[in-house]
């Protein structure tokens, strides 16, 4: 029994970490805590070291400054309104409470906050705080824009103000709006708990539930938050004119007769309502505040969504096209303009077949006869029609100009515009599919993959690479079908560089390449007091004596000479060598942000930059030229669309810098036209479209940054030229908005698709730069970016778009609309596409080459206006199926028009052959063009039992023609059991499967 009074054996407390324990954990923390301040003031302050290396410090200032006074600012009131309101609970708490089992429960929360209080609110409202200045820094848009509007000189057709209104000031407006809501909002969370923590609240008790200094402050705080929603309600009657509807963007009749008057009428009840919250501060009761809110509440529920919904089945739906009519109008002009379409010039082309192929008279051939040969000549001689293809060629320019493993061209080549003499002391414009052969050192071998070597001996690339791009050479005269290498008509070649580009300038020109869209992260460039070069240049022809170097010593590079500096590159990238390597020395800067567009992106961080920079040799130097536009989702009444919908196709490489917070759009213009030397990194922005509001908003929000379009060197702008993304933009437009009348617009009956692209079914056929046909009667060729349109929902052609691409030229930006007869049939690009796979007779011309391990490669399919008709041409390459060094051979030209193909070996023999003549004949015409029925023009009409004669295509044709019929009838003799009818007919048609390589040879060494 002793054991009962004994003590219970005490259980010995859990020891604490050991005061060592401790003090290794605080260690730690402080030190990851160092390390990420670290490692973000790295990065902060390397990025301002960049934008100072490139003349731009202003732009980073700028931006700091901005993000950091809407984040102290904004984070400031939040915090303070909750500290505030917190202390303000917690001082006017009641000082005697009643007993109750709520408050005894109470008792101990109180016990435990009290001793901590100033913590508990300081830590709460900072943290808060934290995330209202976070929010707040991604509103610095929005915030300049608003600081820095300027008006449109156009007001909205509904409420009166101007455009800018809605872009640069509503936004802003709206985002000083919530924010005040979420300020009551989160306050009055926090003083609701305050006081039901210390007894203003007494949620057990029979009257008296609110003290009278508890109701007073939620009653403000209620009040402010609903009096910030009446302003909210007022704003959104402004969203309106950008209400995404079922038909279209804008105010509708619905939106104007029901959601707009709901809207004003909320507003004021919200009004009503908040001056009730603000009376009971000092009348005592929740009554009247309460029936105030349930008003509002209920109102929103009936008039703000029944009502318009009723508006909307009973008296919009049963007449539709009229209630609608007068808001879709609206919609239609104030989408051209937003999308500049609105200056689209429009003209009927008749049908897409030439006038000159309509037959004249039977009893008049010779004119007939004559009337094709004109076509022909107006065909062949049109020197933009484009027969390189710049996505195709991409593996013949790397393996035969490539020079080493680890120089590589982009994955889709540029096309651009030269003058080149022609050897007659004319110098006319020539279309050139160009590339720059950059640095790619996942070409370098494994062994060689180093630090050194990869971030200081491998630092560029070197020269442009370009060809011709209608495959004739600099005479400009006779098309080369194909050489004894496989060659196009280059323009540029080898290491050095050496060409007509490099003709331009006496000297030649720059041609290293240390900012291009492949270059490396970073580079580190500079030579050591007592060293030499070590940057490679020019390889060796296998000579490693014949190897040269270099030093870059242009204006871009940061310096990394110090140890200061050394360690935040380190920290910056994760890579010790740059402290302890002994080549970064005294002399040396880094190279790092070197992709152009991402120069531009970050420079002028509110622009949308184009996707395909391009390059040009100018004045003795390679420059990328870019294009940058300035978008909003804020113009009143237009269509909002998908930017990234817009601007995707069979070319796109999906790598839009988006610098919207959305993907929408519905306005859009090319304000910037920018540049960055290759060489040196120099950026350059230019003002293009002046009068663009958004543009001057930013200009003045950034100045300095945005030099006036005056100063553009005139040898840069004969290459700009318009851009891509901006052209598809407006494209996908126009095919709904060609359309002026709203009774039109709402059937769809004259709606327009842009094509699928023929070999990927998936996506849009890209545009293509061609130098085309104007109605301006000069007969010169235009340099253009192209496309085409077929009706809603099928594949026949319904227009043709380009657009006047040369910046130097008048009518630069002129849109250009051929539109055929609705009643026409002229196939599409899909029907002309398969109508090339199935013809039976080009079919037969690649024979020998499918039977040799190779395939046909189908290039860009162009569509252009060729004497008052449309002219399909489509290149035709072969490739070889195995081996690791193969690439497309341009062997064969398909064209067609209407229902008749043809294919040659150069434009000449093909269009000849879609016309069933030849060069040297008078024009018989016995043997009609190809249609859906027949064959190829000028193959399909002869006796193919007869000896072969004609161009070298139709001579070709005919053999293969004869060899399958040879094959056919060999299959069939084998079947019947007739082993020698086999061996005799499976002898002939390889012989003439011979005969036809062999012609196909003797005119490639010919050509050679």
């Amino acid at each position: 029994m002793s054991e009962l009074f004994e003590e219970p054996a005490r259980t010995p407390e859990p020891q604490g970490p050991s005061r060592r324990s401790r003090a290794l954990l605080w260690t730690a923390g402080i030190l990851a805590v160092g390390f990420v301040a670290l490692s973000t003031f790295a990065s902060l302050w390397t990025e301002r070291m960049w934008f100072q290396s490139v003349s731009y410090g202003e732009v980073w200032g700028t931006m700091l400054g901005t993000r950091v006074l809407l984040f102290i600012v904004f984070g400031a009131v939040m915090a303070g309104a909750i500290a505030l309101n917190a202390a303000l609970a917690y001082r006017w708490r009641p000082v005697f409470r009643s007993t109750s089992p709520e408050q005894a429960n109470l008792d101990r929360y109180r016990e435990a906050i009290v001793p901590a209080r100033r913590w508990l609110v300081i830590g709460l409202s900072v943290f808060i705080g934290l995330f209202a200045g976070s929010s707040a820094v991604g509103e610095w848009r929005n915030y300049l824009l608003w600081r820095h509007a300027k008006d449109f000189g156009e007001t909205d057709p509904f409420f009166h103000h101007d455009l800018g209104f809605y872009i640069f000031q509503l936004p802003w407006l709206h985002y000083l709006v919530d924010f005040v809501m979420a300020v009551t909002a989160v306050s009055l969370v926090v003083a609701t708990i305050v006081h039901y923590l210390f007894g203003g609240i007494q949620l057990q008790s029979r009257r008296d539930r609110f003290s009278p200094a508890a109701q007073g402050q939620l009653s403000v705080l209620v009040g402010l938050f609903v009096l910030a929603k009446a302003a909210d309600y007022w704003l959104g009657r402004y969203d309106l004119l950008n209400h995404a509807g079922n038909r279209f963007t804008g105010l509708n009749f619905t939106a104007d007769h029901a959601i707009l008057p709901a809207r004003n009428i909320l507003t004021w009840i919200a009004v009503i309502c908040a001056v009730l919250f603000f009376v009971n501060v000092w009348r005592r009761g929740w009554m009247l505040p309460g029936l105030g809110l349930g008003l509002l509440v209920l109102s929103a529920v009936l008039i703000g969504m029944i009502w318009p919904g009723i508006v909307q089945q009973f008296q919009v739906n049963p007449s539709e096209p009229d209630k609608e009519a007068p808001y879709i109008q609206k919609n239609i002009e104030a989408t051209r303009k937003a999308y500049g379409i609105d200056g689209v010039v429009i003209e009927d082309y008749g049908t897409g077949t030439s006038p000159l192929l309509v037959p004249q008279s039977p009893a008049d051939p010779t004119k007939d006869a004559a009337n094709k040969r004109k076509f022909a000549q107006a065909a062949v001689d049109n020197p933009g029609i484009r027969l390189v293809d710049p996505k195709l060629v991409q593996p013949l320019f790397e393996q035969k100009q490539q020079v080493r493993g680890y120089y590589s061209v982009a994955d889709v080549l540029d096309v651009d515009r030269y003058d080149i003499p022609d050897g007659s002391g004319q110098t006319p414009e020539r279309d050139l599919v160009l590339g720059v052969r950059e640095l790619n050192q996942d070409g370098l071998p494994a062994s060689s993959k180093n630090w050194a070597n990869l971030h200081t001996v491998y630092t560029h690339g070197y020269g442009v690479i370009a060809a011709y791009g209608n495959q004739r050479p600099a005479d400009n005269k006779e098309q080369i079908s194909d050489t004894d290498n496989d060659d196009p008509a280059w323009a540029e070649t080898s290491l050095p560089p050496r060409g007509q580009l490099t003709d331009l300038t006496p000297d030649g020109y720059e041609g290293r390449i240390y900012f291009g869209e492949q270059s490396p992260d970073y580079s580190i460039v500079g030579k050591a007091p007592s060293g030499s070069d070590i940057e490679l240049d020019l390889p060796g022809n296998g000579d490693a004596d014949a190897q040269t170097t270099t030093t870059y010593d242009g204006a871009a590079g940061v310096d990394i000479s110090g140890i200061f500096h050394k360690v935040l590159f380190a920290m910056r990238y994760g890579d010790a060598n740059l402290i302890l390597s002994g080549r970064v020395h005294e002399n040396s800067k880094i190279l790092y942000h070197r992709n152009p567009r991402d120069m531009v992106e970050k420079v002028a961080p509110w622009l949308t930059v184009d996707e395909d920079p391009f390059p040009a040799v100018v004045d003795g130097r390679i420059v990328w030229v870019l294009d940058g536009f300035t978008t909003t989702d804020r113009y009143p009444l237009s269509q909002q669309t998908s930017f990234e919908e817009m601007t995707t196709d069979a070319l796109a490489q999906n790598t839009t810098f988006q610098t919207l917070p959305t993907d929408e759009i519905n306005y859009m213009r090319n304000a910037v036209k920018a540049t960055v030397d290759a060489y040196d990194g120099t950026v350059k922005l230019y003002a293009w479209d002046e009068s663009d509001p958004i543009l001057q908003a930013w200009a003045e929000a950034f100045p300095g940054t945005v030099l006036p379009k005056s100063e553009i060197p005139e040898g840069v702008l004969a290459h700009m030229r318009y851009p891509e993304d901006l052209f598809k933009v407006q494209r996908y437009q126009l095919a709904t908005y060609h359309v002026t009348q709203a009774d039109e617009f709402y059937e769809r009956s004259d709606q327009w698709d842009v094509p699928v692209d023929p070999d990927q079914s998936s996506t849009l056929q890209p545009p293509y730069r061609l130098s085309v046909e104007t109605p301006s009667g000069d007969n010169v060729p235009t340099f253009s970016l192209t496309s085409v349109y077929v009706p809603y929902k099928r594949q026949n052609l319904a227009a043709f778009l380009s657009v006047d691409g040369a910046a130097d030229q008048d009518g630069y930006g002129t849109l250009r609309v051929l539109r055929l007869q609705s009643s026409d049939t002229t196939p599409g690009p899909s029907q002309v596409a398969n109508k090339f796979r199935a013809d039976e007779n080009i079919q037969n011309v690649l024979l020998p080459f499918t039977r040799t391990n190779a395939k046909a490669e189908y290039g860009n399919l162009l569509t252009l206006p060729v004497s008052g008709g449309l002219l399909y041409v489509q290149p035709l390459y072969v490739k070889q199926e195995s081996g690791s060094a193969t690439y497309p051979v341009l062997r064969f030209v398909l064209v067609a028009q209407g229902n008749s193909t043809g294919i040659g070996a150069t434009l000449e023999e093909a269009v000849y052959d879609l016309l069933g003549i030849t060069p040297d004949d008078s024009g018989d015409t016995s043997s009609p063009p190809s249609t859906d029925n027949g064959g190829s023009g000028g193959g399909g009409g002869g006796d193919t039992s007869e000896p072969p004669s004609g161009s070298l295509t139709q001579q070709v044709r005919t053999l293969l023609t004869q060899a399958s019929a040879d094959y056919e009838a060999a299959d069939a003799a084998l079947k019947a059991g007739d082993l020698q009818e086999y061996a005799d007919r499976t002898a002939a048609a390889e012989a003439k499967v011979a005969k036809a390589l062999e012609l196909l040879n003797g005119d490639q060494g010919q050509q050679g």
